[in-house]
């Protein structure tokens, strides 16, 4: 477990995010308003009882302090009276926070952005409800930024603790205060009774992201064992019906399933420490809602390990969304004065449909999460990942060939996966043994990486880190470095167990193991995979070590950027089980699904694209039959669904043909060509069918736009309907291309599907957003590059 301890202080801080998390996760915009009421008459102040003094009653046995009893009030009544309202916007966004005489503040609004000039006491008219039939005589809202368990309250709580002897399980935190900075509102707050303070810090960007964390410190003698701390809490209106819930497998990430909640809760877990199961994110949509209109609210959690999700309707029809870790027993036990700080949760909202929230957590994330060497993007190289192409079966001679082949085709950087090392010809053993294979590569890896480097390409090599095979060097000689419950059998999965890496013997190992091979070899890009779920994962003491194992993730992949700081690391967890915003924030590429048939990434890629940006996807090319499902596509189609990514390469160049490698060459210079827009651009997401999907990426001044056309299935119609290109400017006109290398098909196309392929059509953006473009008919499994670009020509 991470700690700091401030100078001049004895008081420890728990981290659950590393510095650089917490620092770039929360882009700050806009103003934080506060409109104070002259109902209050001290500030911050805690309300006294307005009925019966306290009185002391003496017994046989002991004297008892009787409590005070409040007398009974209405929302808006005396003590019950709203105290302050505050405020963050962005320029499509406003969050409206009441301060109560007593209690943490009521989220009132999140949603649409509010005109400047509201009331406060408009809002506090508005906001103050009846109180419900046999509920508490002292109303409280329904709502707050942190619910606890007790004071009225039944809804799932956002914090469960208590002392070893079970006391101080209830929690009734007051304002301190309420700091406020542009774009900021932090809100410190504590409960004298059990002795507790708590910080909420709330950030609203420029690109209308939310962000929410919250740090608890013990201010008490005693141990405080803390089971749930939420990240964030998000109100959504009564009005939403559909919750998107993020799941999947290995080979089926990102799949979204779409639920009504007319009552209760939907809740999602993953306690895997991995996201197959489940990405950490919601989406809440009002009926009619699509790619480009509607409302759409929008969750997700920065965090890479076990996490929770829910939605929950309240009473009043309203939808709550809480989203932070799934916490193993014993996890965290705060010692006095330590204190827990939760990772980041990101909310978003848009009146423009699922794009619009995509297009906020894309700028949100390019903004103020991703890190880069030299702190810019440079364009992202075109990878060939020797994966497919090889598998186990290395030969240094073949590799050296296939290093040339991969440069004809226009590839920036090779990278060699698994199987470099030890006794690694298998799956089976020798994970592990960071030492270059001498049977293989007999003069090591430099030649090969220098081979790379001349032919104009950076080198990337393949890790595991944490974990190992038992038939290894590593384990026999370290067999207490394992996560494993003592006296329990040591289960494996794919023949392998992990290290603890928060311990610091095990981490300093990782790090000169690998910092040195960086170093000696040229190593420009780490490929760090993490191939199995965490089970039973105990430190020698036998406690859970679930979260310290992140924490430890994070500060040693932060170590190996500090040391060698041109390095770029690919988060890689059997495709895309490390995919989160956490993750994102310390390496520089997702490896979004080990499936990379062309048709299963239609959907994959998808689901994706409502939280990742597309530059940090990988997306490949691979071969033919697919190496998960078999199927056989055309490299049209491969290229195209590809091409919306980073894009990269996953077979052998030297078992292609004249022909294909001649095509392929020609989709790389279009990608390269095209690059630039499709990783800084506005993402859009058209109409999408069962048979059919349109999506695609926009300039940001909509001067130009390139577009995916696929075809999944077979239409039921007897002719091809209309595609309609979203996100264009209806006032500007665009010369619509199929660039090469792709090839007409249909049956006697029309003058203009043929000009389509030859020299580009010219249509208003107002027509290709409404009437849309006629297309030539496609079959199941073949897709169109459409690339558009706005000219000088007037409408009329």
């Amino acid at each position: 477990m991470s700690s700091e301890t401030p100078k001049n202080s004895s008081r420890k801080t728990t981290l659950l995010t590393s510095r650089r998390t917490i620092c770039k996760a929360a882009g700050l915009a806009g103003g934080a308003l506060l409109v104070s009421t002259a109902k209050a008459s001290s500030p911050h102040e805690p309300a006294s009882p307005l009925s019966q003094d306290t009185k002391t009653v003496a017994s046989p046995s002991r004297s008892m302090t009787l409590p005070a009893i409040p007398a009974r009030m209405a929302a808006g009544d005396a003590d019950s009276a709203p105290r302050s309202m505050y405020r963050l916007d962005s320029p499509a966004a406003t969050l409206v926070l009441i301060e109560w005489q007593e209690g943490l503040p009521e989220i009132a609004h999140w949603g649409a952005r509010l005109p400047q000039n509201i009331h406060a006491e408009d809002v506090f008219t508005a906001r103050e409800a009846d109180t419900a039939q046999n509920a508490t005589d002292q109303w409280k809202p329904l709502i707050t930024l942190l619910d606890t368990i007790g004071d009225w309250r039944f809804d799932q709580p956002g914090l469960i603790a208590h002392r070893p002897d079970g006391t101080d399980w209830t929690a009734n935190f007051s304002v301190k205060t309420i700091e406020e900075k542009p774009g900021l509102l932090s809100i410190h707050a504590e409960d004298t009774i059990i002795n507790l303070k708590l910080v909420i810090d709330l950030t609203l960007s420029e690109q209308n992201v939310l962000t929410m964390s919250s740090r608890l410190t013990n201010t008490g003698p005693e141990p405080l064992e803390v089971a749930r701390l939420v990240s964030g809490t998000f109100l959504v209106p009564d009005r939403v019906q559909s919750i998107r819930v993020m799941h999947g497998a290995w080979t089926k990430e990102f799949d979204v399933s779409s639920m009504t909640l007319a009552q209760a809760e939907i809740v999602t877990e993953s306690r895997r420490n991995r996201t197959h199961d489940h990405f950490p994110g919601m989406i809440a949509a009002t009926p009619g809602a699509n790619g480009t209109s509607g409302e759409v609210w929008s969750m997700q959690l920065g965090w890479s390990g076990s996490h929770r999700m829910s939605a929950q309707r309240l009473e009043d029809g309203r939808i709550r969304f809480c989203t932070g870790e799934w916490l193993y027993p014993g996890e965290v036990c705060l010692q006095s004065g330590e204190s827990l700080q939760t990772p980041p949760a990101y909310a978003a909202y848009s009146n423009e449909g699922f794009s619009g929230c995509a297009r906020a957590f894309h700028a949100h994330a390019r903004k103020h999460v991703l890190v880069w060497p030299n702190k810019s993007m440079s364009p992202r190289p075109v990878i060939l990942n020797s994966w497919e192409g090889n598998g186990f079966n290395l030969n240094e001679p073949h590799l050296f060939r296939q290093i040339e082949a991969a440069a004809k085709l226009g590839v920036e950087r090779f990278v060699l996966d698994d199987g470099w090392f030890g006794s690694r010809r298998d799956d089976s053993r020798g994970l592990g043994d960071w030492n270059i294979a001498p049977d293989i590569f007999p003069r090591g890896l430099k030649p090969l990486a220098d081979h790379a480097h001349q032919h104009g390409m950076q080198f990337g090599l393949w890790f595991e880190p944490e974990m190992v095979n038992p038939e290894s060097e590593l384990y026999r000689a370290h067999p207490d470095w394992v996560l494993a419950v003592r006296g329990r059998p040591l289960r494996t999965s794919r023949y392998q167990v992990v290290l603890d890496i928060s311990r610091p013997d095990v981490c300093d190992y990782l790090f000169t193991t690998v910092s040195q091979l960086v170093s000696s070899v040229g190593i420009d890009y780490i490929k760090w995979d993490f191939n199995r779920d965490l089970v039973e994962a105990a430190d020698a003491h036998g406690r859970a070590a679930y979260r310290r194992q992140v924490l430890a993730l994070y500060a040693l992949w932060d170590r190996l950027h500090a040391a060698h700081p041109t390095l770029e690391i690919e988060s890689c967890a059997s495709g895309g089980g490390r995919a989160d915003w956490g993750a994102l924030a310390h390496t520089q590429r997702i490896w979004t699904s080990d499936n990379t048939d062309a048709l299963d990434r239609l959907r994959i890629q998808g689901g994706a694209w409502q939280f990742l940006p597309p530059e940090v996807t990988g997306t490949h090319i691979s071969a033919v039959p697919n190496g998960i499902t078999g199927r056989v596509f055309t490299l049209q189609f491969r290229a195209a669904v590809a091409l919306f990514g980073h894009l990269g390469i996953e077979l052998d160049p030297l078992e292609l043909s004249a022909d294909e490698r001649e095509e392929l060459v020609q989709w790389v210079n279009l990608h390269k060509r095209l690059r630039g827009l499709l990783h800084s651009g506005d993402a859009q997401f058209g109409e999408e069918t069962s048979d059919r999907v349109v999506r695609g990426v926009t300039a940001q001044d909509r001067s130009a736009a390139v577009f995916l056309v696929a075809q999944s299935d077979a239409g039921k119609a007897r002719s091809a309907a209309p595609v309609r290109l979203p996100g264009l400017d209806p006032n500007r006109r665009y010369r619509v291309i199929a660039p090469t290398p792709q090839k007409l098909t249909g049956n006697n196309p029309s003058a203009a599907n043929r000009a389509l392929f030859e020299k580009g059509i010219v249509v208003s953006g107002a027509v290709l957003q409404e009437m849309g473009l006629t297309l030539p008919r496609l079959y199941p499994a073949q897709a169109f590059i459409l690339e558009c670009q706005a000219i000088d020509l007037p409408l009329f």
